[in-house]
């Protein structure tokens, strides 16, 4: 799929959990599951550096990115109002591949949920959907509207299983299983599959280019060094290096 600049209009862009907010933008897009875009909502060069956000949806020429407030590229982008302009890069990397006839699972850990809601949405037809959450969980009624089975825990309680999303999950009463969190949370997954489920996990890191080209988000796999925004963000799991 074509890579490409796009400028796109705020639909909506509103705080949906503390510190968490959803960007819903009108624009001629394009892209899959586990894709992303290079995110930019300010001019000039402070930040310098584009923000890559994973697509959370595509509908009707709309797209939707869920992010976290942490710095100050996301701050600038939190701030914008209805109708100005986004410019977007992309979309950039590989996607989930999905095979329909297989039982699967989608495992996300925090923020790790955004691509995941685009995935359920593509490919629910038999799809448990396991979410961890530090507190407060979100894009629940999502989750609901397009996964066979929902299971979420927090780590403070709120009402869900007090505990890791990891807890909650048999790896083999699944085929397959699709990942989306923080490292420690896909490490503890790859090692209870062993091997013995298919496990693909989209990785994170720090992306400057988000082409591929400045090296910045490489980790180490397998096969050597491979970069996290061109060779990724999917992987599978079995090619990943998980430091002890």
């Amino acid at each position: 799929m074509k890579e490409g600049n796009i400028e796109c209009n705020v639909i909506d862009n509103r705080e949906i959990a503390n510190n968490i907010y959803k960007i819903t933008l009108r624009g001629h897009v394009l892209g899959n599951p586990g894709q992303f875009y290079m995110v930019r909502a300010w001019n000039g060069l402070d930040p310098f550096l584009s923000r890559p956000l994973s697509i959370s949806d595509i509908q009707d020429k709309q797209i939707s990115f869920v992010y976290e407030l942490r710095g100050k590229g996301t701050k600038e982008l939190a701030s914008i109002k209805t109708e100005e302009l986004v410019q977007l890069t992309g979309p950039l990397g590989n996607g989930f591949t999905v095979n329909e006839n297989l039982k699967s699972a989608v495992v996300s850990g925090g923020i790790g949920i955004a691509p995941m809601i685009y995935l359920l949405k593509k490919y629910h037809k038999n799809m448990d959907m396991y979410a961890g959450f530090r507190a407060e969980p979100y894009l629940i009624d999502e989750c609901l509207a397009h996964s066979n089975n929902l299971y979420i825990a927090s780590e403070e309680g709120l009402g869900w299983h007090k505990g890791l999303v990891t807890e909650l999950i048999n790896v083999d009463d699944y085929d397959v299983i699709y990942a989306c969190g923080p490292e420690p949370m896909l490490k503890a997954i790859a090692k209870m599959a062993q091997n013995k489920t298919m496990l693909y996990v989209s990785m994170e890191n720090y992306m400057a280019c988000g082409i591929g080209s400045c090296l910045g988000c490489t980790i180490q796999t397998r096969d050597g060094m491979k970069r996290v925004c061109k060779d990724g963000p999917v992987f599978d799991a079995k090619e990943v290096y998980f430091y002890e």
